[in-house]
């Protein structure tokens, strides 16, 4: 039987077994740096550090009583995706970046036996030019208040043992030996924690409405089908720190009453699959998981599911639907899945971010919560920044925190496309994904929450945050969502089955140069009547990326509809494409590739454009070397 000394005992001889470490070497190996080869770095640590007859681990062994060992690990994802892979080296505080197995030697004689910094492979920040040891000095890091992430790029996703040390499981035995299902409901809503997957629904009100329910056989589900495009929080959380999403589950499962649990991931993550599978079988084998846990009359397991990939099962009812076998449809509400889920029992469904928030919130006090974030939207909020934006990466902030910051500060300024630093190139911030809203320079020092995003026409979504400069365009920007939310409507409801095709034709009507101010009311008036008619929420948000450009830049819709111009010059079929002379050396792969003959020209001459002949196909600029054709309104 595990009882709580024995976590304790586990941990702290975790604890111990680290003072006999002098260095740590951790190795991001979340999703993106083991597709830049961080496997290959962590395997050449291993292999040279042997050749060099140094006393390495590459697991901690509780029988290990060398003292001055080298502990290589892996960890999960360390946020600062773009600088990966990543190398940290603790006690010493050091981050490398974009680290090669080229790299590893260099790093093993200068850093572990010389005491010497790889200065190559140190962060420099690109505004101030400086060069930045660790994490603690770098903004994108400092500026941060990483509570659901904090354990996820330094502990080993794999070793339950190390979890224990951090206060693992900790706030799942309080919950299920010391309260009674009702008092973790209270303590849930006292913490004022909301659903992180896009609603921020009050998750305590949601599990007492499932644990007033009569019915004696209840389920918990952790949804982890997160489907956003350039959104990968959940993905990180279960790479990085499995067990905390377990431990929330758990704590679920004892406030509604639950004995079951599913996890369902999608299969686009066989990352999280693996090391989720690998945690729940862990907790399995050493008594956090099955009959009589903590020595109570509690049981509970879990079971992984991978899902096909499907945008719209990360809607509640289409993913229960998708569980039981059947396809993945939404169902009219109510009744809601906590009165009847799965299988027609009584479900509580969170998603990853907030079942880690959870077990946070049981280990360390819904007080210590409380002191995060703002008082409706208390805690913090994982975002995946992308776009025209020097520091891409995940990141955690407290809720209140401003775009500005966010942009500015954390993620280091506004790029152009070759990643350059613009001083004044801040255009536009989509957030939320296909269901969210576009933000502009109006909204820069709002405080972003549930509330006030809602208040101006947008929400938190998922988390995801892609930022835009001034060469963007935002009838593209809706179009790139739109055909996204087409593709992905389970075809179920005529206005989202229908309407979405619609509005996207109309998008490329006005795109490419065959809409008239008509186009413009019969989009608005289409969305509108998308957003109202559709079932679930898939449907009635897809419209959003829409009407907000439409809201913060009709201007553009107008100058591609009345000027037949696309200010941003990437409407290719608004363009008319010209040879800048001074550059044309006349080779002539342009006209190879040209499918018309518009083009002209003697060899080693300047070539010419026929505008008449021209159909702005975008061939003649995707083969020239020299950069010598352009568009121009």
């Amino acid at each position: 039987m595990l009882t709580l000394k024995k976590i304790e005992e586990l941990g702290n001889q975790f604890n111990s077994e680290m003072e006999l470490i002098s260095r740590r070497i951790i190795v991001c190996a979340g999703t993106g740096c083991v597709a830049n080869g961080s496997k290959k770095v962590l395997h050449e640590f291993e292999e040279q550090l042997k050749e060099r007859n140094l006393d390495v681990l590459v697991k901690l062994e509780f029988s290990h009583k060398k003292d001055n060992s080298i502990l290589i690990s892996k960890s999960g994802c360390q946020g600062f995706c773009q600088m990966g892979p990543l190398v940290t080296i603790e006690p010493d505080g050091i981050l490398y970046t974009k680290v090669k197995a080229e790299d590893v030697v260099e790093i093993i004689e200068e850093s572990l036996i010389n005491n010497r910094l790889v200065e190559r492979l140190l962060y420099k920040d690109p505004i101030k030019n400086e060069t930045h040891k660790g994490a603690k000095e770098i903004n994108f890091y400092k500026r941060q208040n990483r509570f659901v992430l904090k354990n996820c790029g330094s502990i080993d996703p794999e070793s339950i043992e190390e979890y224990f040390s951090e206060g693992g499981y900790t706030g799942a035995y309080k919950a299920i030996t010391e309260l009674s299902s009702e008092e973790v409901c209270n303590e849930l809503t006292f913490s004022g924690l909301r659903g992180r997957g896009g609603g921020g629904f009050p998750t305590g009100l949601k599990w007492d409405l499932a644990r007033k329910e009569s019915n004696p056989k209840k389920f918990v589900v952790c949804n982890g089908d997160e489907g956003d495009p350039g959104a990968f929080m959940d993905r990180s959380i279960m790479e990085g720190n499995p067990h905390s999403v377990i431990e929330g589950m758990m704590i679920a499962a004892k406030a509604i009453g639950a004995q079951k649990g599913f996890a369902y991931v999608r299969m686009e993550y066989p990352l999280a699959v693996e090391r989720f599978r690998n945690a729940v079988i862990t907790a399995r084998e050493i008594g956090i998981l099955g009959k009589n846990i903590f020595g109570t009359d509690f049981e509970f397991d879990i079971e992984v599911m991978e899902g096909a990939g499907a945008f719209v099962c990360g809607e509640e009812t289409a993913l229960i639907a998708s569980i039981q076998g059947e396809r993945g449809m939404p169902k009219p509400k109510p009744p809601f899945p906590s009165q009847s889920g799965l299988w027609g029992y009584p479900t509580v469904i969170n998603n990853v971010e907030t079942l880690a928030a959870v077990s946070l919130i049981l280990q360390k006090g819904a007080i210590s919560f409380k002191e995060l974030g703002t008082q409706n939207s208390p805690g913090t909020k994982t975002f995946a920044l992308t776009g025209h934006v020097a520091n891409t990466g995940l990141i955690e902030v407290p809720f209140g925190t401003t775009l500005r910051e966010i942009i500015f500060n954390i993620g280091g300024g506004i790029t152009d496309d070759n990643n350059e630093i613009l001083s004044d190139g801040f255009k536009a911030v989509q957030i939320g994904g296909p269901s969210g809203g576009c933000l502009t320079k109006d909204h820069l020092d709002l405080p972003l929450d549930f509330d006030s995003l809602k208040s101006i026409g947008a929400m938190v979504g998922s988390g995801g945050l892609v930022a835009m400069n001034k060469t963007t365009c935002m009838v593209q920007i809706a179009k790139f969502f739109m055909q996204f939310t087409q593709n992905e409507s389970c075809g179920k409801c005529v206005l989202c089955r229908e309407g979405t095709k619609q509005m996207l034709a109309l998008l490329d009507d006005i795109t490419e140069g065959r809409a008239t101010i008509e186009t413009i009311d019969l989009l608005e008036n289409l969305a509108h009547a998308v957003q109202k008619g559709s079932l679930c929420g898939l449907g009635k948000t897809a419209p959003s990326p829409v009407l907000s450009t439409l809201n913060q830049f009709r201007e553009e819709y107008m100058a591609h509809v009345l000027h037949q111009r696309c200010p941003a010059k990437k409407c290719t079929a608004l363009l008319t494409p010209h040879v800048i002379e001074e550059k044309c050396k006349g080779c002539g792969l342009c006209i190879k590739a040209c499918p018309v003959g518009a083009i002209t020209g003697e060899k080693k001459q300047p070539h010419f454009i026929n505008e008449e002949l021209c159909i702005k196909c975008g061939a003649c600029l995707e083969k020239c070397r020299l950069e010598a054709i352009e568009y121009g309104a």
